[in-house]
């Protein structure tokens, strides 16, 4: 009777490992101000950073204008170029830094309306198709932002960021612009 019992409880221990060893990415993060949000996300988002968002444009042949200013001295950037990609730059990173501090407030906005128990479905859908249309807004200003400084170098340009940035050597999309 007694190694039935020990049997049994073998068999038990072995079929609730797994749930303990379930994989838990979110313990500890139920204290965050804001739940869905990291601290290094919310500091990116009031800097205004990119965090990716526009790897579409950078992995494509677009460079963004920090780089870019970053890279200045290898791309051969003119007086004139550098000035344009710092005003691309700054219109940027104002606009960014509003929407981003919009998204935090529409993030934390829809972290209360659950922790307060005072969500609905109709409360669900608008906060949640606000913070997309933000997100949808803040990615298309990094975007343009690449677009922008695209225009303003030449195709040597280009090559050679690509270059400096790693990225080998993938041809750049055809030049539709007059390049400065």
């Amino acid at each position: 009777m007694k190694s039935r019992t020990l049997v049994l409880a073998g068999a038990a221990c072995l079929l609730t490992a797994p749930v303990l060893a379930v994989d838990m990415p979110y313990t500890g993060q139920q204290a965050r101000s804001v739940k869905a949000l990291s601290d290094a996300e919310i500091a990116a988002l009031r800097k205004g950073e990119g965090m990716g968002m526009a790897k579409a444009a950078e992995l494509n042949g677009y460079p963004g204008p920090v780089h870019v200013l970053q890279l200045a001295a290898q791309l051969g950037l003119t007086d004139p170029q550098r000035r344009d990609v710092q005003a691309i730059f700054d219109r940027m990173s104002a606009t960014a830094k509003t929407l981003g501090s919009e998204l935090i407030a529409q993030e934390q906005a829809l972290d209360q309306l659950f922790a307060k128990g005072d969500i609905t479905p109709d409360r669900l859908a608008a906060t949640t198709t606000a913070i997309a249309e933000l997100q949808g807004r803040l990615r298309a200003v990094h975007l343009s932002a690449h677009l922008e400084t695209r225009a303003l170098l030449n195709p040597a340009q280009i090559t050679r960021y690509d270059q400096l940035r790693g990225y080998g050597d993938t041809p750049a999309p055809v030049q539709h612009h007059h390049h400065g």
